[in-house]
Parts: C-alpha cells; structure tokens; sequence
C-alpha cells in the first residue's frame, strides 16, 4: 500500500518539542494518556453499537492491553474500541500540523502571565504526543470498526511523519512505542519492567471502566504467550474497576468504603462518616467524601495536604486537589470524578473556571450539611467531630461568608451552663432570660483563666449565661460576627454592662448616680495620673468581687487580637483601655476616702496605690505589665508595712 509522507511545518517541530520538554513535570504521565485514551475508543464503541444495530464490530471482550517486548524494548498499548479511519487519523493526530499552530505560538509568546499561557496550552487535546518523551519512535495502527482497511501512522517526532493504508488491521487502536534508553537522571525509568507498568496503572488508572490486562513477564528463553507447562499464559487484569463513586450505596458495604479511605487517607482507622455526592444535568461529577474520626498531628502546619482526589472519567488526575475544597474543610479527605474539566495539556493544573466554583460550593455546602444532619441524629458522633476538627472548622467564618450562617449553625462553644457539655448558639438563645439582648462572651487562653476573669462576676451573680472562647481563631472571628438569630455577641469585656429587668436596671442607674458623685474626684484625679495607659477611669456594674478591673471601649481591638496582629508582622497602634473601680470593695472605698482627706495634696503613697491598683486589674485578666520590675519593687514596699 502506498506510504504518504508529511513534513512537520516549522512552528509544529516547536510546538511537539515544547510539548516533550517543557510540559509534563513527570513523564510517568505517558501512558495514562495511551490507557485514558483507549478507555475513551472503548466507550464510543459501545455507544455506537447501541445506535448502530448494523454495525460490524465484536464488542464481547473489550479490553486494553499493555504489551512489553524487552528484546526490542517496545512498549504497545492497544485497545479494541471504535478506532479511526484514514481522515480520522489525518485529522485528529495530525492536529498539531494544522494550519493553527502558527497562531497558537504568537498567542503564546504574547501571554504575559503563565496562567495565560496554560489557559492557551489547554485548548488542544494532543495528550497522546506525551509519548515522545519516552519514545524515540511511535507507531499507530488503526482500524475503525465498520470498516476493512486500517491506517499506521508513525513518527520520530522530529522532521517528519508518515500516513499508510493496511490490510488486515485488527479492529481497534495499537500505540507502540520504540523506547529510549533508561536514564534515571533524566527520571526516565524502565517501562518496560512489569512493576514499573503496574505502579502507573495502579495510580493513574485503577478505577477505569474497562479491564487493563497484561500478559506476566516471561522467564528468560521461554516465549512470552507460553507457560513453563507450554499452556498459554493468563493475562493478568492491572486495575481494580472498582470505582466506588459510581456505585449505588446499596452495591457497596461500608468495609469497601473504609478500604478506599485507608489507601486514600494513609489512616488506619474507619472515618467517622462517609458522604456521597451526584450532581446530574449539564455538568456531571461524582463525589465520594470522608470525615476522619481523628484530626492529623500536622492539620494546623503550613504546607499540610488537602486529601481531595481529582479524576476525570475515573482517571487519576491529582492529589491534594486545593480548589476543590476550602481550607476550613481541608481535613476531608475522598475522590471527586467529573466527566469532563477544563484542564491544560498536561492534566497537571486545574484551569480556573465556572465548573471549578460550582463543584467547590456544592461540596462545601455538603460537608456542612452532613455535620448539620449528625448533630441532630447522633450527637456523640458529631461531638467526637467538634472536638477533632471544630477549631478549623471556625476558620471558615473568616473566609466563607455565604456559608457563614451554615457554619455557626455547626458549631459549639464551651460554656458556663455546663461545665461537660458544650452548646450550640440556637440552644444559647433558647436559653436567654427575658429581657436579655446579647449573647455574652469572653475569650481568653484557658477555661480556667475566663472563668476566674474579674469581667464574669456580676454574669455569675446574675446567673446569665456567657461563652467562654480559648481557641485563638475566637479572637477573631467573634469581632467579624455581628449576630446570630438577630442577637448581636457582645464581648463581657468590653464596654458597659447593664444587667438584670428593668425595674433593676432603673435601681442600678439610680444608685450608680449616687456613687458617681461621691467618686467624682477620685476618678478624674486616677484618670490624670494614669493618663498614659488607661484613657478613662470610671466606676464599674460588672465587679461583684475584685477590687478593678480594665475594660475595653465597644469597637476598640482586644490585647490578645494586637498581640496576633503583631506577632504577623502588622503594625497596630496601642489602645488605651478602660480603668473599672469596684466602689463596695474596701481597697477602692479606701483609696477614695484618702484622697477626700488629702485633697489636691495627694502624695507618692496614693498615686502608688492607683498605680498597683491598675497593675493587679491587668494581671487578672492575664495581661502583660509594662514595667515588671517596678510593680515588684512597689509590691514589696507595701507588703513590707505590713510586718
């Protein structure tokens, strides 16, 4: 039969070498191309054998098979799918010599950014030129089915490559490849080794449709089809197929699904629950998600890997998926399968697009949905999963807001209702007493340190319900939360407090302007020495106990959340907070009656006192002394008067 010869065109020899060279980050990736391929002729095959009751094609045994001769160091790929005709092969191999590749490379060179350059890249689908990274020379032999004659097609690569008419073809695709010499340091490894083909298999293709079959390596001398019994040798099929996803839950026990989370996950233990996902219509995928029962030692550690799995019709793509997941749920770990994405060239990066968001949002909303759906039916599951990943969960209040109702809904705080039991924030409000606006809270390092702060006695008192935030998240994300359920959180620490029912309230108010006055010149003399660190003195309604303590204005920044700021770097200017003096304890009543007698004639005795008055106010809350080494020293002093 006649052999036509095709010269590559200029721009088409850069373009192919680009594409060897430039492209793939790991040349492993060969043959996932081949077999992705192959799986793809071998579902059209079946689609036009179920539209074609004519067609003359033998779909009893479909298959893919990987063939390896050592001797001639060859490796083929051949399937028995729809295969190609001679204008299939001359249009669709021979795409990169097309009269586009010229404009393509203008387009690339024009491409300011990389990403631009990928997004250019991703327009073709010449995935199948990946084998001349491994191959000094490919083969093509085709035939379509339906039809007599076949077509090879065969190439180095490099100047040329040749077209020609073949009598006998079976039906089908074979992709042989002429291999280069191994080299380690070029990560060019030994694909005609047996173990080397299954690993790749085994990574990239396991969950295909179809059966990846090969024929076990024979011993030296002997012919590769016969046994040492001189029977034929058994193909051994290289992948699972056992694609888990797209499987109804009735097919699968809940022991299939723990062993695809191990092999996924690296974790020896059963997730704590399993959750699928199928989303039909325009855009199909196919998801199949884990909650471990247990959060990794390495979860809050820069560089942690995301456990979401891509594929695209059941064809490995990439580990450690991050836009499929966000940060806040990066402990969810399973398989995402799309029947078709926007990828590049390479299938290595995710192109940024429309189908991307929606499966991010849709998965995100899932995952809380499920934590919703177990809280209310098994409150011991969802505690296990508050306790191991609730910390990060509440990161997502700082960076999803469309889904920041669903994750506080989620989420549960310690509190002082139940020193065990923690709550969430509807059952906080169900709780309210009457007449109670806010959702009260306090954040600080312990439970302990929040249950002994100064700011919760007159909340004890009043026997008013308050939460106790530790986690440094809390810092934050309770300042960018407005409300819940129309009640606003409101921070014990912080402005004024006004307890109790109204008629209280009335009798508080009367009261407080009775002290005000009595306590007048005290507070404005303590405001004026004290004026570079605190920016008012007052009297307080939240002290039951303690003689003082130090509040901050309404919208001022909390110590801990200037500290977080500053320790990333960020310059935040000092605040200066408010001084609170408890008027029935008998330091601070004290205080104001030595003053009343000393007048403007206040010695170094009394502005000490105000000064160690407003230290001991700090270090109750756990805050840091400007000056340690004098609140010692004027410590000592006042304790050596005592003797």
């Amino acid at each position: 039969m006649p052999t036509e010869t095709f010269e590559f065109q200029v721009e088409a020899r850069q373009l192919l070498q680009m594409m060897i060279h430039s492209i793939y980050s790991n040349k492993d990736v060969f043959l996932r191309e081949l077999v992705s391929n192959a799986s793809d002729a071998l579902d059209k095959l079946r689609l036009e054998a179920l539209r074609d009751d004519s067609l003359d094609a033998d779909v009893s045994d479909l298959h893919i098979a990987i063939e390896a001769d050592r001797q001639a160091r060859t490796l083929t790929v051949r399937d028995n799918g729809i295969g190609m005709s001679h204008d299939e092969v001359v249009q669709l191999i021979g795409t990169i010599a097309n009269s586009g590749t010229a404009k393509f490379l203008r387009e690339l060179k024009e491409a300011e950014e990389t990403a631009a350059a990928e997004g250019l890249i991703g327009q073709f689908g010449v995935g199948f030129y990946s084998s001349f990274m491994v191959a000094d020379e490919v083969t093509l032999l085709t035939r379509r089915a339906g039809e007599s004659q076949g077509t090879r097609w065969t190439s180095t690569g490099e100047g040329t490559y040749t077209i020609e008419t073949v009598d006998g073809a079976p039906q089908g695709t074979a992709v042989t490849l002429r291999l280069k010499p191994e080299d380690t340091d070029d990560q060019l490894h030994d694909y005609i080794s047996p173990w080397k083909i299954k690993e790749i298999v085994k990574r990239y293709s396991d969950f295909i449709t179809w059966p990846v079959r090969m024929a076990p390596e024979a011993a030296d001398g002997a012919d590769d089809a016969e046994g040492t019994d001189d029977a034929p040798r058994e193909p051994e099929t290289l992948n699972s197929m056992k694609a888990l996803w797209a499987r109804s839950r009735d097919e699968v026990g809940d022991d299939e699904y723990h062993e695809l989370y191990k092999h996924i996950s690296h974790d020896w233990s059963a997730p704590l629950e399993t959750i699928r996902l199928q989303a039909e219509g325009t855009f199909e995928y196919q998801a199949l998600l884990f909650i471990p029962s247990h959060a990794p030692q390495d979860l809050f550690m820069q560089g942690y890997q995301r456990g979401i799995q891509l594929y695209v019709k059941r064809v490995f793509i990439m580990d450690d998926c991050e836009a499929l997941m966000p940060p806040y749920l990066r402990f969810v770990k399973g398989v995402v399968d799309a029947q078709d994405l926007s990828l590049n060239v390479s299938r290595e990066i995710l192109q940024q697009d429309r189908q991307i968001q929606l499966m991010h949002r849709r998965l995100a909303k899932k995952v809380l949905s499920t934590v919703k759906d177990m809280m209310s039916a098994e409150p011991e599951r969802y505690a296990t999963f508050w306790r191991e990943f609730g910390r990060v969960l509440k990161e997502g209040l700082l960076s999803d807001f469309e889904n920041r109702e669903a994750i506080l809904g989620v989420s549960s705080f310690a509190t002082t209702h139940d020193r065990d039991e923690p709550t969430t924030l509807r059952q906080y409000v169900e709780r309210m007493k009457d007449g109670q606006e806010h959702i009260f809270y306090l954040t600080g390092e312990s439970r302990q340190a929040i249950e002994n702060s100064p700011h919760m006695e007159a909340f004890r008192a009043k026997g008013v319900e308050v939460l106790l935030l530790t986690d440094p998240v809390d810092e934050v994300w309770v300042e960018a939360e407005p409300e819940f359920d129309g009640k606003k959180l409101r921070s014990v620490a912080k402005g004024e407090v006004d307890l109790g029912t109204e008629e209280e309230k009335k009798e508080a108010a009367t009261e407080r302007e009775g002290r005000q006055q009595e306590y007048a010149d005290l507070l404005g003399w303590m405001t004026d020495r004290l004026s570079g660190t605190v920016k008012e003195v007052r009297l307080s309604s939240r002290l039951t106990v303690s003689p003082a303590c130090i509040v901050s204005d309404m919208h001022d920044v909390t110590p801990a959340l200037e500290n977080m700021y500053r320790a990333m770097g960020q310059a935040v200017p000092q605040v200066k907070r408010i001084l609170e003096l408890n008027p029935a304890h008998p330091l601070v009543s004290g205080l104001n009656r030595a003053h009343t007698e000393c007048g403007e004639d206040a010695g170094t005795g009394l502005q000490e006192t105000a000064e160690l008055l407003h230290d001991l106010a700090l270090l109750a809350e756990g805050g840091e002394l400007g000056d340690p080494s004098r609140f010692v020293r004027l410590m000592a002093d006042r304790l050596e008067r005592t003797l």
